[in-house]
């Protein structure tokens, strides 16, 4: 993909489309990576209270957003560029009979109203993004007034060591194993390190963020300060 003069939202990297996204979805389909990503859905969710509204930018296949929404008592939305990934997430919430909505979009110009959501989340796409300060504006503006966004991805500063144990943790075959520590070990080339989204952030209407670290990833939290 390439970077157009509109400033739309353009990964660096393959486009994930038709077969790219599928094996994707196979790959982070595997029973640990579902109970990991439950996980992670009530982590990020367990403080919001009964009917707030969560949006993932690049949920991908929809796992975690369909984990997120599974208990009944939140509204999500998933925004992804890709349309096969679009499909994807919305035949996986079909199947588990979760209602997610899935819309095909571009996280530089996302088409929903100011102040929609009270939780952004963004999980192992950010380091793709080419307009990462457009991408940070369009988050603060979708937040309402105290809401959180929260990015987990890729550190820079993983090891080797650290992406050997990512990926044997994640229960692969043979060649996909050797396949994601390769891609991983591709991928880390563009991530951002802890010091590099602090920067990041300080340009952004964010001003400020928090960032931790485990293994091979990042989580940094941005909030959206209420107006005194």
């Amino acid at each position: 993909m390439q970077v157009t003069e509109t400033g739309r939202w353009r990964f660096k990297g393959p486009e994930m489309e038709g077969p790219i996204a599928r094996w994707y979805a196979r790959v982070r389909g595997s029973t640990s990576q579902l109970e990991a990503y439950r996980k992670q859905a009530f982590q990020l969710t367990a403080d919001l209270p009964d009917g707030a509204t969560v949006l993932e930018v690049a949920p991908g296949p929809g796992y975690l957003a369909i984990e997120m929404a599974r208990p009944g008592r939140i509204h999500v939305t998933g925004l992804d560029v890709s349309r096969t990934f679009v499909e994807i997430a919305t035949e996986n919430a079909r199947n588990a009979k979760v209602s997610v909505e899935f819309r095909q979009g571009d996280v530089a110009e996302m088409p929903f109203e100011t102040d929609s959501f009270d939780l952004v989340v963004c999980q192992a796409a950010f380091k793709n993004f080419t307009l990462p300060r457009s991408a940070l504006a369009e988050m603060h503006r979708v937040l309402r007034a105290g809401g959180t966004a929260v990015i987990q991805d890729m550190s820079r500063d993983a090891t080797h060591a650290d992406i050997e144990h990512e990926v044997n943790a994640m229960d692969l075959g043979r060649l996909s194993t050797f396949t994601t520590k390769a891609t991983l070990e591709m991928l880390k080339r563009r991530a951002y390190a802890p010091a590099q989204f602090q920067g990041l952030a300080a340009t952004s209407p964010f001003k400020t963020c928090q960032i931790g670290t485990e293994g091979i990833g990042l989580e940094v939290r941005l909030k959206k300060e209420i107006q005194r």
